[in-house]
């Protein structure tokens, strides 16, 4: 069983309010790539990867106006995905939304959120104290984490989906921005403890878990960490018989040579910066077996070795699909 998780720049921005695909030469969220080359571009890594489910991060809007299930089918069959069928859980009010495209004869899917004393559904409240000052501040997501329980080759499986809290400022700069860049850490942090929680539940009741998405966070990824103590995945990928797995997940060493999944233009020293941020994490019953790859446009040989699918991973997002491979469960005599 193939399940990708990839982070799609802005696709809310390919379609029109009806759902049927804006493959026009306007210009796209990515620089100098028009809308309809962007749109290509997906269909081509989403053929390349030829998943069984795919975990969309910034998927298309689900509002009065526009469906994300809608827009994401229609863009599966243009494309001839296998993955055919769209499933959300939460919507929320950013026009980024969390989606599971899945191939029907492969998967079934159902939305299945939980709550605990602990961790409340990932559409509420959260009390936590972000700045130490005693009393319990009040978080909550703005894109709230998809739970769903899935049919699969694998067996049954309980996926996370997530887009945790980004920390950046937003070009503010000096004493302010530092003050946001803590605040922005505080809440992520609350966030990934919140995620942790309901993981922890999940365990408990004995699901074979699976947490993925992208966490714009990674161990060792900035200087606030030691202010902290600890990253936000590892925060939720635990320790102990509890903890999850993801092999790329591992504290950063100074000088090492580490995976990425995301790319970004440094506008200010006119350079690309790579980044760790998209994880693919399970529970330790689902590590035998398991495998994990990151189709990097320059690290991963299959997408040096084939220009057209290199190009297109530049063109599609700021961030590359991660993979995981479990392996089938043998059928019943």
């Amino acid at each position: 069983m193939k399940l990708a998780t990839w982070n799609v720049e802005w696709f809310d921005r390919l379609f029109r309010d009806d759902g049927t695909l804006d493959a026009t030469g306007e210009r796209s969220a990515r620089y100098q790539v028009s809308k309809a080359r962007q749109l290509e571009a997906i269909a081509t890594v989403l053929r390349s990867v030829d998943a069984d489910a795919i975990l969309v991060i910034e998927a298309p809007d689900a509002s009065l106006r526009r469906s994300a299930r809608v827009a994401l089918e229609e863009f599966a069959g243009w494309a001839g995905l296998r993955t055919r069928s769209a499933i959300l859980g939460f919507e929320n009010d950013t026009r980024q939304e969390i989606a599971l495209l899945y191939d029907p004869g492969q998967v079934m899917a159902r939305h299945d959120p939980g709550e605990s004393d602990d961790a409340p559904r990932f559409d509420r409240v959260f009390g936590f104290d972000l700045d130490q000052d005693l009393r319990a501040d009040k978080l909550v997501w703005s894109k709230p984490p998809l739970e769903l329980a899935l049919d699969t080759a694998a067996g049954p499986l309980h996926l996370i989906g997530v887009h945790a809290k980004s920390k950046g400022t937003r070009g503010t700069d000096g004493a302010e921005a530092l003050k946001i860049s803590i605040l922005n850490r505080r809440k992520q942090l609350a966030q990934c403890i919140w995620l942790r929680r309901r993981v922890d539940q999940r365990l408990v009741e004995g699901a074979r878990l699976i947490v993925a998405g992208d966490f714009n966070d990674g161990p060792g990824l900035d200087r606030f960490e030691a202010l902290f103590g600890r990253s936000g995945v590892e925060i939720v990928l635990g320790d102990g018989n509890a903890a999850l797995h993801d092999p790329h997940a591992q504290p950063a060493r100074l000088g090492a040579a580490i995976p990425t999944t995301a790319r970004f233009w440094d506008n200010a020293n006119k350079r690309y910066l790579n980044a760790l941020l998209d994880f693919a994490m399970v529970s330790p019953d689902l590590v035998p077996g398991a495998t994990w790859r990151i189709l990097h446009p320059y690290d991963d040989p299959d997408a040096v070795a084939d220009p057209v699918l290199q190009r297109a991973l530049l063109d599609a997002s700021d961030h590359f699909p991660v993979i995981l491979d479990l392996p089938d469960r043998p059928a019943a005599p």
